[in-house]
């Protein structure tokens, strides 16, 4: 798959996807395009060398995932616990829209879960609030 391909394909995933290049402050990550969900990246490679994509995968995935296509291994800049790399060049380009989804979604479910416990926390404060206590001043008697 080429990067336009790509591109268009992490675009299409939902609505609430951002790409940004943030890291241009960097001397190796000027070219780092990076898409989010929520805030948090789900896929990111360099647009200088589109060889090595890098995507969120489940720990248990990623020793089989290696073993069974040459086109996967470590990922670029992050930790191989939590993340594959993935050669787009090399490819089937359903696996890598499959890989693409699946990291999405890891990320979106992980984030829209902590977003509706804070909210949760926060109605529930909300319910259980008291009010709150009158400060009451003492008067002279003239």
């Amino acid at each position: 798959m080429n990067i336009e391909d790509y591109r268009e394909y992490c675009l299409s995933l939902g609505e609430d996807i951002e790409e940004k290049l943030p890291f241009q402050k960097f001397k190796n990550g000027e070219g780092v395009l990076v898409f989010y969900v929520m805030g948090h990246m789900f896929s990111f490679f360099d647009c200088n060398d589109f060889s090595v994509i890098s995507l969120k995968c489940q720990p248990e995935r990623i020793e089989d995932l290696k073993a069974q296509y040459e086109c996967i291994g470590n990922p670029y800049n992050e930790s191989p616990k939590h993340w594959i790399g993935i050669n787009p060049l090399t490819a089937p380009d359903d696996l890598l829209k499959e890989l693409t989804r699946n990291s999405f979604e890891i990320v979106k479910i992980k984030y829209a879960s902590k977003r509706e416990q804070k909210q949760t926390r926060l109605d529930s404060a909300e319910r259980e609030h008291i009010q709150p206590k009158v400060k009451y001043t003492k008067t002279k008697k003239i």
